[in-house]
């Protein structure tokens, strides 16, 4: 079976409402160490892409080319809130290579900061593309596409240079043939992959560990996680769960979440124990969990079972755990939970 429960709401005594999901947990030699349903599930990574999307900028030079901060790069790789921090940060990249929003291709949508978007409706403003949640990763591609002196009107086709690139970056990372890769359309316009969870979780632990990997990707890969760990608000935004749980860990992992119930992590060696290996984790929650209610809770109780979250940890992140169910009067009638059982592998 592909999907199993993973969280489970309750009203009284009946279990009302059930989530089904799918975990992987691999290391960087893409070794499994765990896992709950199909690992070998094959989904959308939408953007928890993102970091790997950025990487070729990095190992191509393009970045070192624009003295690109660790904080640009973070926002490259980010589901910005569009904060006006976060919109003013990608306005500085495209300072610097020569471009406009006018130029991005990912469309506009309202900033997820709620503050900033009524903000912006009580001063008569509309968003921008630099409010797109996805526009860092947008002015990344157009940086690379200026750097490689590419096309920048097309710079989301399938076929074009920048993308070819990233795609084979992507299926590198995960220890994959390109054509394995299968590619969509994103919510933003730009090509999205799938592939099994146990291979994105694989990518994941070779970007947090890129021991054997060639230098230039090695680097870049540190550089990614490095931006990300020192740049946390960069990556999402004030309250999400990307920000906080990075902040909490305390540079010993990174996240990245994507639509449809989607969660990369990035565990660093040596964050579980003195000697434990980089691991690598993507989860997905089959329905799309598009009430946001299972896939933070679910992401927690894995780390939690792999040993990755302390006590204190963990409840610096009761926020994201599951809630108990109350009605419009404010009784509780129910309780959310986890119900997460990993599988695991016998380590020789």
């Amino acid at each position: 079976m592909s999907y199993k429960p993973v969280f489970e709401v309750t009203r009284g005594e009946v279990v009302e409402s059930v989530h089904f999901g799918a975990v992987a947990v691999a290391d960087n030699s893409g070794r499994l160490h765990a896992w709950l349903g199909d690992p070998e599930t094959v989904t959308f990574l939408r953007s928890s892409a993102k970091p790997f999307q950025g990487l070729r900028l990095l190992e191509s030079g393009a970045a070192a080319h624009y003295d690109l901060s660790s904080k640009q790069i973070a926002i490259i790789c980010s589901s910005h809130s569009g904060t006006d921090e976060h919109v003013q940060e990608v306005a500085s990249i495209q300072n610097t290579i020569g471009v406009n929003e006018d130029d991005l291709l990912c469309g506009t949508h309202p900033p997820f900061h709620r503050e900033t978007t009524t903000q912006l409706k009580q001063k008569g403003f509309e968003p921008t593309p630099n409010h797109h949640n996805c526009s860092g990763k947008h002015t990344g591609m157009l940086a690379l596409a200026c750097f490689l002196d590419a096309p920048t009107t097309n710079y989301v086709d399938h076929q074009h240079l920048v993308q070819c690139l990233n795609l084979q970056v992507f299926a590198e990372m995960c220890g994959l043939d390109p054509t394995a890769v299968e590619v969509g359309v994103d919510g933003c316009s730009a090509p999205n992959f799938a592939v099994p969870l146990r291979a994105a979780a694989t990518a994941f632990a070779r970007l947090v560990d890129p021991s054997g990997l060639a230098l230039d990707r090695a680097e870049a890969c540190r550089g990614v996680v490095n931006a990300m760990i020192l740049h946390p608000g960069m990556v999402a935004g004030p309250e999400r769960f990307d920000t906080r749980i990075m902040k909490v860990a305390d540079g010993k992992l990174v996240a990245k979440g994507g639509a449809e119930g989607y969660q990369g992590i990035g565990i660093l060696a040596g964050a579980i124990a003195t000697e434990s290996p980089a691991l690598g984790v993507a989860i997905k929650i089959s329905d799309g969990d598009l009430g946001r209610r299972a896939r933070a809770p679910v992401t927690l109780a894995v780390l939690e079972a792999l040993g990755a979250l302390s006590d204190d940890q963990r409840a610096a992140l009761i926020e994201f755990g599951p809630q108990p169910v109350t009605n419009y009067r404010g009784l509780i009638i129910g309780e959310a939970r986890t119900c997460v059982r990993l599988e695991r592998s016998v380590l020789r």
